[in-house]
């Protein structure tokens, strides 16, 4: 009996071992605008800092300060997909705010989304994943001095 009880286990262990995950990986392509206005965040980018998403026309760049990537993980807590990829872009584009100051910029250019260390470019859309219990989010970025328009 229990040899047989033994083999039931390891033929179990066996074919949940064969068995594919079920990791979910979505994808989604979110309006940047949308994002800012949507956000419940308390903390918002408050327009000290200048944010030129993609190809976007520049002032002329006076220094490239520093080439910065950021990664937000933002767990599922009743929060609906979009709901959790727009809150780490505007929590991502504060935290870069923060940094940009900092460093003695004024502007944040050629942001791209930059999932697996792929590049995404949009001057209004972002990238953002969402897995089985959160949304992961990549944003690579040049801090900047810029000319005054």
């Amino acid at each position: 009996m229990q040899k047989i009880v033994s083999l039931s286990v390891a033929l179990g262990i066996l074919i949940s071992a064969a068995l594919p995950a079920q990791a979910r990986n979505e994808t989604f392509m979110l309006p940047i605008d949308a994002a800012l206005k949507a956000t419940t965040l308390a903390t918002k980018p408050d327009g000290s800092v200048k944010f030129y998403f993609g190809k976007q026309a520049t002032p002329a760049v006076e220094e490239l300060i520093h080439t910065d990537v950021i990664s937000k993980k933002v767990r599922f807590s009743g929060t609906a997909d979009v709901e959790a990829c727009n809150e780490a872009l505007v929590s991502s584009l504060t935290e870069l705010q923060e940094r940009t100051r900092k460093m003695g910029g004024n502007a944040v250019i050629n942001i791209v989304s930059y999932y697996k260390k792929t590049e995404m470019s949009s001057e209004t859309r972002f990238e953002c994943h969402a897995g089985t219990s959160s949304v992961v989010f990549f944003l690579k970025a040049d801090i900047a001095k810029v000319a005054d328009k």
